[in-house]
């Protein structure tokens, strides 16, 4: 089997230490396989995405030795393939548009019950529906054409899909107990999960209808990045735990849109001395303010236990 995994850095702050482990990771795992590495650009927030920070984390990777086989992708020259995804989830009446805030989200999902927490997913506070109902008025002529000016939903919920997404899943057999499945190699006690299934009822209550584009990029990190795990050919994806319960979400996509499945495999996170996961913020940690300092990439290595 072809190995081909990649390191996607969104180009908004400095890396650091955890970013270093998980590229370093990926592009280990590769050579140990003979496979393929490649860089993606995930620069589709434009608000904040800076052209100095996409060159300095090209020069940090290669100051580790972290080289790739391809031309990097950038998902700001995919706009219209994401477009083009969107219409065609559209047209088969699977998106809706949502006008609503998060307030709106919090006081709809917190008026049953004040006072209780509210419930959330791997995508923020899951969806109570609000605009979920507007969605059935529409007719097929509407689906034709999209609203640019509206957030997008994805309807999840198996009690208002239409009979595509019924055909989609073959749910008339019966046979959908387990709906959907990947393999997953990284995290566990022994470093293998095998096989992660979860059925439509998972989907319902842990993600909820999850935002697919915003009006401000055109798209969603959801959508973009299995678009483009399957534009570059992964066969692996290596990326930090914190990105585990976001796989189903991935995962339903691919079913979706008709994209292959790749393997996943969750690392460790890296956290500072009081356990707390490293962010761009913390810019103590920075690549770069270690390389000033006289750190090696071999001293990297060391203090990320690779």
């Amino acid at each position: 089997m072809a190995f081909v995994t990649r390191f996607a850095p969104s180009p908004t702050g400095p890396l650091h230490l955890g970013h270093a482990y998980s590229a370093m990771l990926a592009h280990d795992m590769a050579q140990a396989e003979g496979g393929t590495f490649v860089l993606r650009i995930e620069d589709i927030d434009r608000s904040r995405c800076r052209p100095e920070w996409e060159n300095q984390l090209i020069d940090d990777l290669n100051w580790l030795g972290i080289f790739w086989d391809t031309e990097p992708l950038r998902q700001s020259d995919r706009v219209g393939m994401y477009s083009q995804s969107l219409d065609k989830l559209w047209a088969d009446g699977l998106i809706y548009p949502c006008n609503c805030s998060r307030r709106d989200i919090e006081t709809a999902l917190s008026a049953p019950q004040e006072g209780t927490e509210l419930p959330a997913g791997p995508d923020g506070l899951i969806y109570p529906g609000i605009c979920r109902n507007k969605n059935h008025q529409r007719t097929v002529s509407e689906r034709t054409s999209r609203p640019a000016d509206a957030n997008l939903r994805l309807n999840v919920s198996r009690v208002t899909v239409d009979e595509s997404f019924e055909r989609r899943f073959d749910i008339s057999t019966g046979g959908w107990q387990w709906f959907a499945s990947y393999r997953e190699t990284g995290i566990g006690p022994l470093g293998s999960l095998g096989l992660i299934e979860f059925s439509p009822d998972d989907i319902e209550t842990q993600v909820g209808d999850f935002v697919i584009a915003r009006r401000d990029m055109g798209t969603s990190y959801q959508l973009s990045v299995v678009l483009d795990d399957a534009a570059q050919g992964i066969t692996h994806v290596v990326r930090g735990a914190d990105l585990t319960e976001a796989t189903k979400i991935h995962v339903f996509l691919q079913r979706l849109l008709g994209l292959p499945t790749p393997i996943y495999h969750h690392h460790r996170l890296i956290r500072d001395e009081n356990g707390k996961r490293l962010a761009k913020r913390d810019d103590a940690r920075a690549l770069s303010k270690y390389r000033a300092e006289g750190a090696t990439p071999a001293d990297i290595r060391r203090m990320v236990g690779l």
